[in-house]
């Protein structure tokens, strides 16, 4: 049974370390079917500054209720912060989507 388990672990090693060099393949194919991992990345950095974006906004609706509610006489002042950290953070968002499109269309 050892001998048997070996020689099968021996044949599985021998296979691994093969896979290697059925991965190349010829160059003016390899070039011709190329990813583009520009988009790919581009996309991932996209859904990235979206979803920290939303993250923060709501955070910062959350904070200004509770301002308001705990001091409603300072409503105006809190929602001009409110808005203007909003148009900030939207802006980053903003910003990632110009660098998407300045990366990804040539």
């Amino acid at each position: 049974m050892n001998k048997k388990l070996f020689v099968l672990f021996a044949l599985m090693a021998i296979v691994m370390l093969a896979t290697p060099v059925f991965a190349q393949g010829e160059p003016a194919a390899a070039a011709a079917a190329g990813t583009n991992w520009v988009a790919i990345t581009s996309g991932f950095a996209m859904a990235i500054a979206a979803g920290l974006a939303a993250l923060g906004q709501s955070k910062v609706g959350a904070a200004a209720c509770e301002g308001m509610a705990r001091n409603p006489a300072a409503r105006a002042g809190i929602q001009l912060a409110m808005i203007l950290g909003l148009a900030f953070i939207e802006s980053l968002v903003l910003f990632t989507l110009v660098v998407v499109f300045a990366k990804v269309v040539k």
